[in-house]
């Protein structure tokens, strides 16, 4: 609980937050215009809408985009039209759109690790089951088994497909696996084998997420439809959610036309010459285009997920407005968090054990999502800096729950917390642009930030965050105590 603020101050707050938003995509948009020419050369950047240019760097949007246009819009499309006419055919429908994609063989694959995840599953051995799925999703690494599957398509684009499917394939199948260890099946092993056909190829999480376990899926597939559709409810969600995922496309677009960041982040020359406002632009022009883009990536399966009577995780909260590691990963993607929590740091031992289990678990789920995402070097940096910065926002939170020093700073703890919490989002922002961008990007913005502008460029950066912070406990915490 924090003390609210006077309406002034909040105000002012806004206004120098969209300001400065607003002030550092200028500057970086007139620095990309300045540079399009070369960034062009090198990065060959595409005709646009009328006659400007798009930045196709961003791997995953492009990729996705590209196979929206050829496929998944109409198989989505599908999908709803057959769940209103009959759910039961959705899985169906889902296994024959799977086979069109990714081929026999694909498909072949994912079948094959399903088989012996259910076999596995029947031993009831959590370990084993962990020892098995973690040895399938290390075949997605395996050089010769990738060459192979490599060959059975024309373009790298249909492997990557397969790539994507398996890696959030295998997080089903460890969802599955430990819920049957945990729980005596209530069915036979032919009904259970195929709730997790239905559960693996579910076609909107099919491909990129959001992740539900499967307790919830065959909870919520259950209920009935009736009350679904009685009142319209779900139509009118449907045609919002729709207008809203038009927007967010649009305004994914609009940014890779006006700002080519990410052309920019891919050249250390850029990145040392770009004048502090345009680098301030660029981190939040990052982080922000990987908000909205996952706005489209998840909203859109999220919505015919509802017209299937699932309850997907919440889209993603505006990066903006996030100002703790803890808060980022609890709320960016609601269902990752979720299925981490359920399945490697609950059943570790958590907080309830204890500091350093909590420390032990923690470390444990970052770790997995390190591997999971790949295991490069530069994820291993930003695993590292993400679990520290929860261990440290997990102490500081204990230290000022302290009685002492709870009533030492009890009336201006509102401004205290989002002190800290600059220093916090400043933190979490590098973490992120390690992800996004690698290690080169994030050690350049240390450098040029914290380093060469400890005295110039740090201090009003902090401000801005400082700003930042109170907006995001403004739309965040509980307001219960007066002024």
């Amino acid at each position: 609980m924090i003390a609210p603020l006077p309406r002034a101050e909040v105000f002012a707050y806004w206004v120098l937050s969209f300001a400065s938003h607003l002030y550092s995509f200028y500057h970086l948009h007139r620095f990309s215009k300045e540079h399009e020419v070369s960034l062009q050369k090198e990065f060959q950047l595409e005709q646009g809408f009328i006659s400007y240019f798009r930045d196709p760097n961003d791997f995953e949007w492009t990729f996705w985009t590209d196979w929206a246009k050829k496929s998944l819009l109409y198989s989505f499309f599908g999908h709803g039209v057959i769940t209103i006419l009959t759910m039961p055919a959705s899985a169906v429908y889902s296994f024959i759109v799977a086979n069109n994609v990714l081929g026999v063989k694909g498909v072949s694959v994912l079948l094959l690790h399903l088989c012996i995840t259910f076999l596995v599953a029947q031993t009831r051995k959590p370990a084993l089951c962990w020892a098995s799925s973690l040895l399938l999703l290390s075949t997605l690494h395996f050089q010769p088994l990738q060459e192979i599957q490599r060959g059975w398509y024309e373009t790298e684009e249909e492997y990557y497909l397969l790539l994507f499917s398996v890696a959030v394939c295998g997080l089903r199948f460890i969802s599955y696996s430990l819920e049957h260890c945990w729980c005596l099946p209530e069915t036979g092993r032919t009904v259970q084998l195929c709730w997790l056909f239905s559960y693996t190829f579910y076609h909107p999480f099919f491909y990129n997420g959001p992740i539900i376990a499967f307790k919830d899926y065959i909870q919520q597939i259950k209920r009935p439809a009736d009350d679904l559709y009685r009142d319209g409810a779900v139509f009118k969600f449907v045609i919002v959610r729709t207008l809203r995922i038009a927007v967010w496309w649009g305004i994914a677009e609009y940014m890779i036309h006006a700002m080519y960041m990410h052309a920019i982040q891919s050249n250390e020359t850029y990145l040392e010459i770009l004048p502090p406002w345009a680098l301030g632009g660029l981190a939040l022009a990052l982080v922000q285009f990987f908000y909205v883009k996952y706005l489209v990536l998840f909203g859109l399966p999220s919505m015919l997920a509802v017209m299937d009577g699932l309850i997907p995780p919440k889209l993603p909260r505006c990066v903006s407005i996030m100002h703790t590691f803890t808060g980022m990963w609890r709320h960016f993607d609601e269902g990752l968090y979720r299925w981490l929590i359920r399945y490697i740091y609950v059943p570790l031992g958590g907080s309830r054990r204890g500091p350093l289990y909590k420390v032990l678990s923690s470390g444990l789920a970052f770790g997995f999502v390190c591997l999971w995402h790949g295991g490069h070097d530069y994820l291993q940096y930003w695993a590292l800096m993400n679990w520290a910065g929860v261990l440290v926002e997990g102490g500081v939170k204990t230290l000022l729950s302290l009685p002492l020093i709870r009533s030492f700073i009890v009336t201006t703890r509102r401004r205290c917390a989002a002190l800290l919490c600059a220093f916090s989002t400043a933190m979490l922002i590098l973490s992120n642009l390690v992800f996004l961008g690698g290690i080169h990007v994030g050690r350049i913005f240390w450098k040029r930030v914290f380093i060469r502008g400890w005295s110039s460029v740090a201090p009003p950066m902090l401000v801005f965050l400082y700003c930042f912070a109170q907006i995001g406990l403004e739309r965040t915490s509980p307001q219960q105590e007066s002024p």
